[in-house]
């Protein structure tokens, strides 16, 4: 998906091929990143939900990519598990191919 809906540059068309030929590897990165940014106190999470973080495949969601117009892009883990991703999922920003914030996605 590419936000705002347009003909993408030839750079935004590059990055797109690169995410979803590198798919499952970012996918794996941002789980990673999440499991240790999510540790944070500010994020709130309870103990029993710092235990899911623990497990082979954590209740993230289900990945979905977006890349911008801007050469931004993130993975909303949809459906999430975690109370922080409720309603709408969380979000892992990449700065290229680097993971550099996580957030939840809610009503705001």
């Amino acid at each position: 998906m590419t936000e705002p809906p347009a003909p993408p540059q030839s750079a935004t068309l590059r990055l797109a091929h690169d995410v979803v030929s590198r798919f499952d590897a970012f996918v794996a990165q941002a789980v990673e990143y999440c499991r240790i940014r999510l540790r944070e106190e500010h994020f709130g999470l309870t103990a029993e939900e710092l235990d899911l973080l623990d497990l082979p495949e954590p209740p993230l969601g289900v990945p979905e990519a977006t890349v911008w117009a801007d050469q931004s892009w993130a993975f909303r883990f949809a459906e999430s598990g975690l109370r922080m991703g409720d309603p709408y999922g969380i979000l892992v920003t990449f700065d290229g191919t680097r993971p550099v914030d996580v957030q939840g996605i809610d009503d705001e």
